[in-house]
């Protein structure tokens, strides 16, 4: 698990926390994310749910339990930011993550969640997805989805409950890691920053 002892650990003596402005002003900065963010954490893997909000731990010293996720309050990079911006491959939405006195890891959890779990799809972002993916996506909000073919030729459920952004993960709900990938992010947004990681979810943990 991350060293409580190490330099992420919680506390007063870091530096100022550092706002978009400074970002853009500091040329050349790089953050370094925390490594339970980037999964490079060897004694603590993150079970987040992005779904249900639930989050705790794995470690390969404790295999038949899991391990409270302690390290929640610790900042997500050094040196502090205000602001992450997050975004992934899987969805449309662009998830912004502040926090003034520098955002925590559990900062990053919560709006993920919260921004997955609280915001519904709208009917002009659902119409640019091809139809077979829109039936996935509304047969998985319905909870009728199921495996194989079935899945493709079964009558559409008639009543369709609201769609959240969660619902269009549809398998995908799990925290993999977080990460740099400034080209996507280029092309995704038409600029890059520091502070703006590319989320990656699994299907299982």
């Amino acid at each position: 698990m991350t060293d409580s002892v190490g330099k992420w650990a919680v506390g007063n003596s870091y530096g100022p926390v550092l706002t978009q402005t400074d970002l853009y002003m500091l040329d050349g900065v790089d953050l370094e994310l925390h490594p339970i963010l980037s999964a490079t954490d060897g004694g603590f893997q993150l079970i987040f749910n992005i779904v249900t909000g639930s989050t705790t731990g794995y470690s390969a010293d404790a295999r038949d339990r899991d391990i409270p996720f302690t390290a929640k309050d610790e900042p997500a990079t050094l040196p502090r930011v205000d602001q992450l911006i997050i975004v992934t491959d899987l969805s449309p939405w662009c998830t912004i993550v502040k926090n003034p006195q520098g955002v925590t890891l559990s900062d990053v959890c919560t709006t993920l969640w919260r921004d997955y779990t609280d915001n519904a799809v709208t009917d002009k972002e659902l119409e640019v997805l091809p139809p077979r993916v829109q039936d996935q996506i509304k047969r998985f909000a319905s909870g009728t989805a199921s495996s194989g073919w079935s899945a493709y030729y079964s009558p559409a459920p008639t009543a369709v409950p609201r769609l959240k952004r969660a619902d269009w993960l549809r398998e995908r709900q799990y925290f993999e890691k977080l990460h740099k990938r400034d080209s996507y992010v280029k092309q995704r947004l038409g600029y890059s920053a520091p502070n703006i990681f590319v989320l990656s979810l699994s299907q299982y943990y």
